[in-house]
């Protein structure tokens, strides 16, 4: 059984683990500062947030995200961030929980929607993003700073 909450003290050093194996599947390395900020930031609850699902007693996946204006809506909007299953959990439902859960959480603070960017070879996660939402056929583009 999958269940989804909050993150707790506890579950700092689990969830640190599996979001530098997020920062890793997008081939990217991050300094302690950024899961230190991060982490601040969940705990605050203000401005980013973060839900884990837990099976047997485990943290087997992770969600951060957070809520922002929107220029062409009367609403808010939820931007899900970052979404990673241990690889030993996929294909269980629990990255279908996390984005249920997140669906929820918005709609409890009347957002209008949820929002979510993966690489367009990410197959995998693709295939249930196209069960579960609408791709509208976006492409983003970065300006680093």
């Amino acid at each position: 059984m999958i269940t989804i909450e909050p993150l707790k003290s506890e579950d700092r050093e689990a969830w640190q683990k599996l979001f530098r194996a997020y920062i890793a599947f997008y081939e990217r390395v991050a300094p302690q500062e950024v899961y230190d900020r991060a982490w601040h930031e969940f705990r605050t609850g203000e401005r980013m947030h973060a839900l884990g699902a837990q099976a047997d007693g485990e943290l087997v996946g992770i969600v951060h995200f957070l809520v922002h204006p929107s220029t062409s809506a009367l609403t808010d909007v939820c931007y899900l961030q970052d979404l990673f299953t241990a690889p030993e959990s996929r294909g269980k439902g629990v990255a279908r929980a996390l984005i249920e859960a997140v669906a929820d959480w918005a709609r409890d603070r009347d957002c209008g929607r949820v929002y979510w960017h993966t690489k367009e070879s990410n197959a995998t996660a693709r295939r249930l993003y196209d069960r579960v939402a609408v791709n509208r056929g976006f492409i983003q583009y970065q300006l680093p700073l």
